[in-house]
């Protein structure tokens, strides 16, 4: 074979290679959105019980001041665009709430079946919108109290996914 017959060859053969290199990064491509479209929806989506844990546990405070539902209100992200006129942080341990999903259950406020009652006192802080507040700057009212909640629980886990109330 003559050199430029063999440079011709050693071209094509490299432009296949390229090519075969480049189908199959894009087959993997593919396959990867193809999983990523399927699964995206739900890591996107957050859940009813992680969604429960942000905007109404606080376990690890300690101290309470009048200007708490404010602070937690705005941390949360709960003071932008519409207000939340109404919000509880419970101050007790997770697997103390988590264990009220046990205890007795009663009709929810919609009239579902799946909300239970805890058996003693729990510390709350119960956060109400002051009268004329109004956006961008709500005034949450702080209150400090002692009682017992009602939650609504999923059975796939008895996860705790919606504060329905206090007694």
């Amino acid at each position: 074979m003559c050199p430029l017959q063999t440079s011709k060859l050693f071209q094509r053969n490299e432009t296949t290679m390229a090519q075969e290199r480049f189908f199959i990064l894009f087959l993997l491509l593919v396959l990867v959105l193809l999983v990523l479209g399927c699964v995206h929806p739900s890591l996107a989506k957050e859940s009813r019980d992680e969604k429960f844990l942000w905007q109404h546990m606080d376990p690890a405070t300690s101290t309470v001041t009048a200007s708490y539902c404010n602070q937690m209100m705005n941390h949360q992200n709960m003071m932008v665009g519409p207000c939340k006129p109404v919000n509880m942080f419970i101050h007790e341990l997770l697997p103390d709430v988590q264990a009220v999903c046990f205890q007795g259950n009663v009709p929810c406020k919609n009239r579902q079946p799946n909300c239970y009652q805890s058996s003693s006192k729990m510390h709350i802080i119960d956060c109400h919108l002051k009268k004329g507040s109004k956006y961008p700057k709500y005034n949450y009212q702080t209150q400090q109290l002692q009682k017992p909640i009602i939650v609504a629980c999923e059975c796939v886990q008895y996860e705790t996914v919606h504060f329905d109330g206090s007694v």
